[in-house]
């Protein structure tokens, strides 16, 4: 009963440990997100010079362990704040991940609709915005859902940049109890598993409502 009654008088500290990092996976995620489709893009849509190079920067953060990439993000010559540094650090680790998510949905697009909307007289930019994204969003919810749950579990290592997220509350709490190891880390990735479950949730009701006929929809 000790475990139990050290949790429950801990859990004002495990709550704002779920706070930083839900604040965390949702700028990782939005960053990732706007390079990776930008990455996408041009990787698809560049002159071969340009398609090379993104491929080049891509196939890089790939290699790059992400606690690596934090280090080097967070010891750049700047007064960077451990949250903008993990954000980065993660973000540009997960645009890798996102840009082959959108490219792969880029590519599945039928390109007969492209030649199509070119011969009505639309613009580039009309095509890009009509045709292009709305598919892209539809086909990439399923596939991107994983990449959530990936970069939720992922916020764990920012406590290398002195962020106090889940499992940095979760070494301050075994600390000042002395102990608990292994009933704190299971809390912790207890709480992990209820976060992702819960993101799963709520990114398959979304593929939910924004399926079409015709498109394949994830099922769990």
């Amino acid at each position: 009963m000790h475990i139990f009654s050290v949790i429950l008088s801990e859990l004002p500290q495990f709550l704002k440990g779920i706070l930083i990092a839900i604040k965390l996976a949702a700028g990782l995620l939005t960053f990732g997100f706007i390079l990776g489709m930008t990455m996408a893009m041009l990787e698809v849509f560049g002159n071969k010079i340009i398609s090379k190079i993104t491929s080049f920067i891509r196939k890089l953060l790939w290699g790059i362990p992400q606690i690596i990439l934090l280090l080097l993000v967070f010891y750049l010559p700047f007064d960077m704040n451990p949250m903008i540094a993990a954000i980065i650090a993660l973000g540009l680790c997960s645009s890798a991940f996102q840009s082959q998510i959108f490219r792969g949905a880029i590519l599945s697009i039928d390109p007969g609709q492209i030649e199509a909307a070119k011969a009505m007289g639309l613009k580039s930019w009309k095509i890009l915005l009509y045709i292009i994204l709305p598919q892209i969003m539809i086909l990439s919810v399923g596939p991107w859902t994983n990449e959530f749950s990936s970069e939720i579990k992922d916020t764990s290592l920012a406590y290398v940049v002195g962020l106090i997220e889940i499992m940095r509350q979760a070494r301050y709490i075994i600390t000042y109890t002395y102990g608990n190891s292994l009933a704190i880390f299971f809390f912790a990735g207890l709480i992990y598993f209820v976060l992702t479950k819960i993101g799963n949730t709520i990114f398959f009701k979304i593929e939910d409502l924004l399926w079409v006929p015709g498109f394949e929809k994830r099922r769990e």
